[in-house]
């Protein structure tokens, strides 16, 4: 499933942008990802969205890549991040195998509303091989074991990122889904 989908899904009325024209009027953003820090850093750049992401003020979800750009750089590739969130990016340690595909559990270190009514210990779907790290005002909110444990999901205010794709991990993604999607609503009024 998309994520304009799983946010269909869940009530919500998706619009995909190529271009910062459309935010205004836009009550919250996913930023999505799949591949390479860098690729998609220059495309971000290459549309305008760079400094409109950086000072975006409403909720904020990144998912997989849309979580690494959020820091100030990735061991992936020498590009610089968004620097939105304090941090970086590192590769999984101690792997069996990478990238990390496949199901996985999620532990919760601390109450989160994107977690609510989802079990400690509940399974997402993961496809990578770099997880946030050296987090200070940003705090991880969901932790994962692939070799090492790591970064399965932060927050720092109203941005709030996955490493696992929501819109594929089944009922406990639509939840998760529904819970941010609550949270712009909530932040709406």
């Amino acid at each position: 499933m998309s994520v304009t989908n799983a946010l269909s899904a869940v009530g919500a009325s998706p619009i995909v942008l190529s271009s910062p024209k459309g935010l205004d009027g836009v009550d919250g953003l996913v930023l999505p990802g799949v591949g390479a820090t860098g690729p998609t850093m220059e495309r971000l750049t290459a549309q305008g969205f760079v400094d409109p992401l950086r000072s975006w003020t409403k909720p904020l979800l990144g998912i997989c890549v849309g979580l690494q750009l959020f820091f100030d750089a990735s061991e992936e590739d020498s590009t610089p991040g968004l620097s939105i969130m304090d941090g970086s990016v590192s590769r999984l340690t101690n792997t069996p195998t990478l990238p990390h595909m496949g199901w996985n559990t999620v532990t919760f270190p601390s109450p989160d509303p994107l977690f609510n009514g989802i079990d400690d210990g509940a399974a997402f779907y993961f496809v990578h091989s770099f997880a946030a790290s050296g987090l200070k005002q940003a705090r991880p909110i969901a932790t994962a074991i692939h070799g090492d444990t790591f970064v399965a999901a932060a927050r720092q205010k109203n941005v709030v990122g996955t490493q696992f794709h929501p819109e594929r991990s089944g009922e406990n993604g639509l939840t998760l889904i529904s819970n941010w999607v609550n949270e712009v609503e909530r932040a709406s009024c």
